[in-house]
């Protein structure tokens, strides 16, 4: 699968990565998970671009189960980073919608691209190469999903 849409999205991952491990040193059990899943999730996405991987590879690979165990146990989302996305947690135009969002509005787009993807793939005989549907523009919008999410988390405020 074509990835070309990563290369501008790398440079500033491997920072974003390094944060969300320190990050990711809470007391907080669920709000660790969910930061560990998104870092683990971006992850993917860096290693795919490195090696080529296919997007069902990918789509096998993303996780949103912390997510689930989240609203299974009412957990508030915004325990992430209080408050809303803002101008300066925006560094790619494409983001510019998500202005006045706040985390959990986020995570809930994150977690119903991630089901939507691996649906598709479940119904068209495990793979997503003959789909109808984009996938790579699907794929390139998660993935700038969770870098707001996580340019959020660590921006200022």
């Amino acid at each position: 699968m074509n990835l070309e849409w990563l290369k501008t999205g790398i440079g500033p991952l491997k920072d974003l990565l390094t944060f969300l491990n320190k990050e990711g040193k809470t007391s907080d059990v669920l709000k660790k998970q969910v930061i560990r899943e998104l870092r683990n999730n971006l992850n993917i996405f860096h290693n795919a671009f490195l090696n080529e991987v296919s997007a069902d590879v990918m789509i096998d690979m993303l996780s949103n189960e912390t997510i689930k165990k989240g609203v299974e146990s009412n957990f508030k989302f915004n325990k992430l980073k209080s408050g809303s996305i803002e101008p300066y947690h925006v560094f790619d135009d494409r983001n510019k919608k998500y202005i006045g969002w706040n985390a959990e509005k986020l995570i809930e787009k994150i977690d119903e691209k991630i089901e939507e993807l691996k649906n598709i793939k479940k119904m068209n005989g495990n793979s997503v190469a003959k789909v109808k549907n984009n996938v790579s523009l699907m794929l390139s919008n998660l993935y700038y999903r969770m870098k707001l999410l996580a340019d959020f988390i660590k921006g200022p405020k």
